[in-house]
Formats: C-alpha cells, sequence, structure tokens
C-alpha cells in the first residue's frame, strides 16, 4: 500500500506478453510524471522491447535501466525517431507539452503512448485529430485508473457480457493524495496541468463512455474550487462534473486532492455503475477498514451476490495494444474514444472555469 500516487505502478503478474523478445520495440521519454514506470512496466509485461530513453535528469531513469539492462539512453528525442526499429514512443510529459512532443512522434511514422492527461486545450485535441488522420498512426492515452486496475477492467468485461443489464448511470469517486512537497512546480499551474477536470477527470470520462458503452455525451453541470490550499492559488483541489450520455445513461465524477492522512493509500477511488438488471461497486485500491486490500469487484444482479477479487488477472489491454499496432486492428480502444474521452473532460474544465469566473465576479 502506498500514498505516493504521482509514482504509483501497478504488479503487472498476470499480464500476459503476447510478442517475443525484439519483436515489438519500443522507447520511453519525458519522465515529468511518475505514471511513466506503470506504463513501461505494462508495456514491457505483455512483450515489448525497451530499446531507449530520453529524459534529461539521470535520477528518473537509473531504475529503469537496472531493471532493462539492454536500454539505451537517448542524447535527444530526435535519436529516437530516426531509429526504424521504435515503433511506438511513450511518454510522461508535462500536460501541456504532451501534444507537441506527440505530433512530432506521430510525423517520424511511430505510435505514441502517452500519460493522461492528453492535452490541455481543445485546439491541441483538433491538431492531434488532423495528425492522426494525416499520418494514420495512433496517438493513444494510458487512462490508467481503469487499463491499469485489473477491477476496473474487468468490471468493464462483465458489463459489456450484460451482466447488470442496460446501464442506466456510472458514479465515479476519485480522491487523491496531494503530498505537496513531493510534486514539482508545473503541478501547480494551471496552464501547465490544464485544471482537475481536464487531469485528473479525463479518467473519469473514459470511464463513463467505457461503462455505459457511450461514443459521446452532454455535459450538464461542472464545478471547480480551491477549498483548502490556499498556499497554491492556481491548485484545484476540488472539481465535479454531471453528463448525460448518448446512450440515455448519466454519469458523474468527483476528483479531490483531499485524501486524509489516516488513509492507507493514495486514494480510494470507487466506481459505482447501476444496470437494469443489477449494479456493480469498483473498489480499486483499498477496502476500508479491512485488511484484504482493493482491487475488488461488488456485483449484485438477479443470479449472484458476490465480492470477486481481481488481483492476478493481469491487464489485457497493453497486449491487445501491441497487437492493434502490429495488425493495425482498434481492439484495445479506438483513437476516437481516447479523443472523445479527453474532449469532454476539456468540455467540462470549460464549464467550471466559466461557473467559477462569474462566481468570482458576482462576489
Amino acid at each position: 500500500m502506498t500514498r505516493d500516487g504521482m509514482n504509483y505502478a501497478p504488479d503487472t503478474t498476470g499480464t500476459k506478453p503476447v510478442v517475443q523478445p525484439g519483436e515489438f520495440v519500443f522507447a520511453a521519454t519525458h519522465f515529468d510524471h511518475g505514471h511513466i514506470y506503470g506504463q513501461i512496466n505494462s508495456l514491457c509485461a505483455a512483450g515489448a522491447t525497451l530499446k531507449w530513453i530520453y529524459e534529461p535528469k539521470a535520477e528518473k531513469y537509473e531504475s529503469v535501466c537496472k531493471d532493462h539492462p539492454q536500454c539505451r539512453v537517448a542524447a535527444s528525442l530526435d535519436e529516437i525517431l530516426e531509429d526504424p526499429e521504435v515503433r511506438l514512443v511513450t511518454s510522461a510529459a508535462i500536460p501541456n507539452e504532451r501534444c507537441g512532443i506527440g505530433l512530432r512522434v506521430l510525423d517520424a511514422g511511430k505510435e505514441y503512448f502517452t500519460d493522461k492527461s492528453p492535452f490541455t486545450t481543445l485546439e491541441q485535441l483538433e491538431r492531434a485529430r488532423a495528425k492522426t488522420q494525416e499520418t494514420g498512426r495512433r496517438y493513444m492515452v494510458s487512462y490508467s485508473e481503469r487499463l491499469m486496475n485489473e477491477a476496473g477492467w474487468h468490471a468493464g468485461e462483465l458489463i459489456r457480457r450484460g451482466v447488470i443489464g442496460r446501464v442506466i448511470q456510472v458514479l465515479n469517486l476519485a480522491p487523491h493524495n496531494l503530498g505537496a512537497s513531493g510534486r514539482p512546480d508545473w503541478f501547480f499551474q494551471k496552464e501547465k496541468y490544464g485544471g482537475i477536470l481536464t487531469d485528473i477527470g479525463s479518467h473519469q470520462f473514459e470511464q463513463f463512455l467505457t461503462y455505459a458503452g457511450a461514443a459521446d455525451g452532454e455535459v450538464r453541470f461542472a464545478r471547480v474550487e480551491n477549498v483548502n490550499n490556499p498556499a497554491y492559488p492556481e491548485l484545484e483541489d476540488f472539481g465535479e462534473a454531471s453528463l448525460i450520455l448518448d446512450t440515455g445513461a448519466s454519469a458523474y465524477c468527483r476528483q479531490d486532492w483531499l485524501n486524509p492522512k489516516a488513509s492507507r493509500t493514495w486514494g480510494d477511488g470507487r466506481t459505482f455503475v447501476l444496470g437494469t438488471e443489477g449494479y456493480i461497486e469498483i473498489r480499486k485500491y483499498i477496502n476500508v477498514g479491512r485488511d484484504d486490500g482493493g482491487n475488488r469487484i461488488f456485483l449484485v444482479n438477479n443470479d449472484v451476490e458476490e465480492e470477486i477479487a481481481c488481483g492476478g488477472m493481469g491487464f489485457p489491454f497493453f497486449g491487445h495494444y501491441i497487437l492493434d499496432v502490429l495488425n493495425g486492428t482498434e481492439h484495445a480502444m479506438t483513437q476516437a474514444h481516447a479523443f472523445k474521452a479527453a474532449e469532454l473532460s476539456m468540455k467540462a474544465q470549460e464549464a467550471a472555469d466559466m461557473l467559477r469566473q462569474t462566481k468570482g465576479q458576482a462576489q
């Protein structure tokens, strides 16, 4: 159990390789966010081979080099982009820099796999949409709250199989541990992180679309605040939003940086999905007051009332994604889905920013 959410990397035991060593070569760049370690581990667990690292600060990648002694440290991003053997570049740059890096990767004829949030503005999203159409390459996103959580992934498979019927509502709660003293300066600069709904919220919007089987939605309400961190005026430590999805399902999410000190984990993330024939609760990281950990699904429908422990199931997305790149398919996640989750989160952020500005003018 850890309270360090920024550098959280899940145990990949259970993930099955889909390629042989050397068959799918990738590079890892821009270690500005600790999610890069989970991205690397999960790709490697699925059989990918890490050939290059590009990151100016050696202390950020030394542990990766020890775990992957075959990888080399590049002097520049161009050195990686010029290597024809590299099929994919995974990155966790400062959020407002992710799009520019991704466009360079796509122009080099390689796939781009970025940490969330993939963008900080809708203008960046439109540039990326145009570039994927121009190049035929993917700009894929590591929405790790589902892709790197076994319960989160398996719940989607159960829902897709119809165990709770037609989805009526999705609720997503995402508390996070701030740990302000360990955060880089950019974390507190809104232009760089994009706002709490754009940042953390992109996870939640991706889950809305997945669990409801939706392709689009409409933001009905959104709010952001700094309720408890006056020392960091550009930080939004609380955000919430509600939507109506194109399936008719409703969705609500809450994100915050208010994780209490007694919590054993970096965030008690939970998702509740109501269907016409039952409901599911996903306890992603912890069972409060119990020592058996999180990573569990609680399922109740017309046939069963059960608790499903998901540890050891692995992370199938990464194998599916590698095969998609090799075969030109879209089984892991469609490009439209990855972009739509980001689009909705940024539209919610815009609505929340407008509401906050209006409130400020009225006071």
